[in-house]
Formats: structure tokens, C-alpha cells, sequence
């Protein structure tokens, strides 16, 4: 019986009963263990690779699941643009086994219809060589729409989201997926007695994907792209402000990827790329609640232990040069004034790490850090002011401060105030009655994420993944909590300097004159 076949016989069965955070390095000081590293995880990995984490809890019969496979943005290139967050999407359109009545018939329209796309972009890129003509205009509108008419055929086979049915007649909760500079994750919950459900559609989706939809998801992908960035001013913004910032890294890239490059990628580019890259070596799987670990160890091993191992994603070996100089974008746009401002500061394993976060919380951390309660409360020259660390962890990132000013005030009269109190942490260092209060929402944030089902699951399988140990951030929790006044006003100095900013301001149209 081939793996296929065992595969669908198994589905058939199982169908008709039943759908980040901070890191540091390990550190001598710091050897007893947290509430968190003492949880009862069971770490299995299979011969290919993958790695299972299995944390039986009492509570309520449901089982939290996260798979998450150690590929996103950053590994992509140019050209290529977007590829993981389009995957995202087509994993949700079934296999050889679901979704489909005739897969076989299915196939004979794909082949069709992406040698009609290869056809199409042949003669666009003809186009911009040589320029368009009359011919060359009609051809392409017969191929788009010979295009168009093959996936509506193909369509006439497919079973719409049945994957999605299937988990929620089973019982299913919050089935979704998201896209990362670094990373791409499944989830879903489950009652515990369908929990095999989610091991068979999930071996089967992993060995036997099938892109179909595949020209109109990726038309969906471009909307989606439209939406949050070419129509949203504060996407707009934010893409722009990270292009400025990254001169060569490719976290200065959009993770939903450029629009040229969306309106290229083909059937097979998307076919190869998740046939290299998201093979069980690159997947990490967290499962969370209320099993028998026997019954589940017992699944993982003949759901996912057949499965061949793939290829290693594409080391990133881009260093971003150090800045020398600030940086400033400005994006006019017919809406409401935007500031965002980013320092370059280091990975989320660098020792500065931890105290870069409580600085974070102090700025604009609750209602009485510094600058919500200047900005907002006591000036109300903002509607809001935030900050966070980002796009991703595992490289040198931006130390991000996003604000919206209340009119009269403009984006420089926030810069003026942001700059303020940052030369003041800079020359002075925060209070101690501030600090505290930071460890004071650590500890309660600790204890909310042991009290989670999936949110537990997301955190083991983002640490695992992404750290190789599923302990790294909650240890990470003891770091921060050991930050002091001292080590805040140093990295505050270090890093939040004139020459190391990128400034992204959205100033409204009508503000041109």
C-alpha cells in the first residue's frame, strides 16, 4: 500500500466519525528553573526530523495544535517576493483527497492552464523590451482569458473549502494561519475526542497538497495586499519605513511580498518551493490540553514518521551595515498624519535584548508610561503612541515607535516630544518605581500564558522553532525581570541615537502646499 493510499484510507475512516516573544541566552545566573521551563513537556522527534511537543493539562476535553515550520519572509528573494504567505493560503485548499472529485481531471486543466501563464508572461515581459502593440495586446487578452475560462473547468471538480468543513463539523475552533518574517504557522483547536482528526488532515495536507484555485487565491493574495498596504496608509507607511531602514537585509522586504512579483509567481514556482522547504525537518508541532500522551505519541509516529525529509531553507547571510546617518521617508496621502520612527538594535538573543523590551514598556507600556501619559494625556497632541521590536527576532531589528498626532499638533511636534524623554532615559535612566512596574505586567503576563491552552502551544512551538529549545522563552522572563534602571538608560544611550534612526512620516495631501 503506498503512502497515498494508506493516507486516504485512514481520512475515510477518521472523517466519517468526525476540525513572539522575547528570547535570551541561557546565563549561569539564572540556573533555577521558572513555572514555565518545569512544565511537563514531552519532546519527541521523528527520524526525519520533526519535532513534537506534547504537553498533557487537565481542564476542559480540548486539544490546542500549532505546527509551525521554520520558513517566512527572509528566505525568499527577489522575484519571489511573497511565496510563503501565498502557500499560507493554498495549504488550505485540500489534497489528492480532499477538496476534490476527480483529482485526475483536475490535474489535466493545471497543466493547461499554467502553460497558458507561462505563455502570458513571456509576452509581457516581450512587452516591456519592445513595448505593447496591437497584436501583442490581443494575444495577451485571449490568454487571460483562456486563463480564466481553464480555472472556472477546473473549479467544476473542486469540493469548495472542504478542509474547512470538516474541522468544523468535527468541532473545530479558530483554524487559521499566519505568515512571518521568519517563520509560518497552522492552528486550530479541537475536541478531545476528534483529536486524530487533526494528525490525518494534517499529514495528508503536508504529503499531498494540491494547489487548485491557484490564479484566483493568488488574485485574493494581491487584493489582500491591496488592502493592507496600497490602500491603507498606515500599511503604506510602514512598508515604506522599512525599506528606508534596510539598505540590504531582507527584513526590509514585505512578507506579503511586491506586487510585481505576486502578479508573476506560477503554480510551480509555489509547488517547488514548498517541495523544499516545508518538509517535517523544518516543522516543530505543539500539541496542548486534555490526552492520553500514549494515544498521541502514537499518532504522531504513524501520521507524520513516513514522511520524507526536505531541504534546509536558504541561510540568511545579509548583514545590514551599520547606519551612519538618520534616514527620513515622507508618503503623501489623502488621510490623517502618521509618525514612525526605528532604531537599529540587536537580535532577540543579544544580552541587550531584555533591556531593550523594559525600555519599550517604559515609553509606552499602559496609561502612565512616559510617553502615553506626555503624548496623549497630558499634551493630547496624540491619539496614540506605541512601541515594539520587530519585523522579526532572529536578526538585528528596529526599536519601533509609532504615534498619530491630534490636529493642530503635526508629526515634528511628537518628534520633538518622543526625542525629549528618550534624552532624558538617555541621561537619567528610568525610576525604580518604573522598572517595577514593568516586572510587576511580566509576572502577570507569565501567568496568563500558562493559563492558555493555545497560547502555551503557540509559545512552544515559536520557541522551538525558532530557538531550538521550547524552555528559551520562558527563561527569557528571568531575564527581564533582572533588567535594572541602569541597564535601560545604558542601551536607551547606546542605541536610540540621531545617526542610527529611520523617520517615516505621512503628511496629507492638502499639507503640500
Amino acid at each position: 500500500m503506498t503512502a497515498r493510499t494508506m493516507f486516504a484510507s485512514s481520512l475515510v475512516g477518521i472523517v466519517a466519525v468526525a476540525a513572539a516573544p522575547l528570547c535570551a541566552q541561557t546565563d549561569p545566573e539564572f540556573t533555577a528553573p521558572t513555572p514555565g521551563e518545569s512544565l511537563d513537556v514531552r519532546e519527541v522527534t521523528l527520524d526525519n526530523g520533526m519535532r513534537v511537543l506534547i504537553l498533557p493539562r487537565a481542564g476542559a476535553p480540548t486539544v490546542s495544535f500549532v505546527m509551525q515550520f521554520a520558513v517566512g519572509g527572509v528566505h525568499e528573494r527577489l522575484g519571489t517576493t511573497g511565496v510563503a504567505h501565498l502557500l499560507e493560503h493554498m495549504l488550505f485548499k485540500g489534497s489528492e483527497t480532499i477538496g476534490t472529485t476527480d483529482p485526475v481531471a483536475e490535474r489535466r486543466l493545471f497543466a493547461r492552464a499554467d502553460s497558458i501563464h507561462d505563455r502570458l508572461l513571456r509576452e509581457r515581459a516581450e512587452s516591456i523590451r519592445s513595448g505593447m502593440d496591437s497584436d501583442r495586446a490581443r494575444r495577451i487578452g485571449e490568454w487571460e482569458r483562456e486563463l480564466s475560462a481553464l480555472e472556472d473547468s477546473a473549479r467544476a471538480y473542486v469540493t469548495s473549502n472542504e478542509f474547512d468543513r470538516i474541522l468544523t463539523r468535527a468541532g473545530a475552533q479558530g483554524l487559521n494561519a499566519t505568515t512571518t518574517s521568519e517563520s509560518t504557522s497552522y492552528f486550530v483547536e479541537l475536541p478531545a475526542n476528534r483529536a486524530e482528526l487533526f494528525f490525518a488532515l494534517e499529514a495528508d495536507r503536508m504529503a499531498n497538497p494540491v494547489f487548485r484555485e491557484f490564479y484566483t487565491e493568488r488574485d485574493v493574495v494581491l487584493e489582500e495586499r491591496g488592502m493592507r498596504v496600497e490602500s491603507s496608509p498606515g500599511g503604506a507607511l510602514y512598508e515604506a519605513h522599512l525599506a528606508a531602514a534596510y539598505s540590504v537585509h531582507p527584513y526590509g522586504v514585505p512578507v506579503v511580498g511586491y506586487r510585481s512579483d505576486l502578479e508573476t509567481l506560477g503554480r510551480d514556482d509555489v509547488a517547488r518551493y514548498y517541495r523544499s522547504y516545508y518538509g517535517p525537518n523544518n516543522a516543530v508541532l505543539a500539541v496542548v490540553g486534555r490526552f492520553d500522551p500514549i494515544e498521541v505519541e502514537g499518532w504522531v509516529h504513524r501520521y507524520f514518521g513516513h514522511l520524507p525529509r526536505g531541504a534546509e531553507p536558504p541561510a540568511v547571510l545579509a548583514i545590514e551595515p551599520e547606519q551612519r546617518g538618520e534616514r527620513r521617508v515622507e508618503l503623501r496621502w489623502d488621510a490623517e498624519p502618521l509618525l514612525r520612527i526605528g532604531w537599529h538594535v540587536p537580535e532577540a538573543i543579544h544580552p541587550d535584548a531584555p533591556p531593550l523590551a523594559v525600555l519599550s514598556a517604559v515609553l509606552t507600556g499602559g496609561r502612565t508610561s512616559r510617553l502615553h501619559r506626555r503624548l496623549v494625556t497630558d499634551e493630547r497632541i496624540a491619539t496614540s503612541v506605541f512601541s515594539s521590536m520587530g519585523p522579526g527576532e532572529l536578526y538585528p531589528r528596529l526599536f519601533q515607535v509609532d504615534a498619530a498626532p491630534v490636529f493642530p499638533a503635526a508629526p515634528d511636534d511628537l518628534e520633538t516630544a518622543i526625542y525629549e524623554e528618550i534624552e532624558r532615559l538617555a541621561a537619567e535612566g528610568p525610576t525604580l518605581e518604573e522598572v517595577e512596574r514593568v516586572r510587576n505586567q511580566i509576572s502577570a503576563g507569565a501567568v496568563r500564558r500558562l493559563q492558555s491552552n493555545f497560547g502555551l502551544a503557540l509559545q512552544l512551538a515559536n520557541s522551538a522553532s525558532l530557538f531550538g529549545d521550547w524552555r528559551a522563552t520562558f527563561r527569557s522572563t528571568e531575564r527581564l525581570k533582572a533588567v535594572t534602571p541602569g541597564d535601560v538608560r545604558r542601551v536607551a544611550e547606546r542605541y536610540l541615537t540621531e545617526t542610527n534612526r529611520t523617520v517615516a512620516v505621512l503628511i496629507p495631501e492638502e499639507a503640500r502646499q
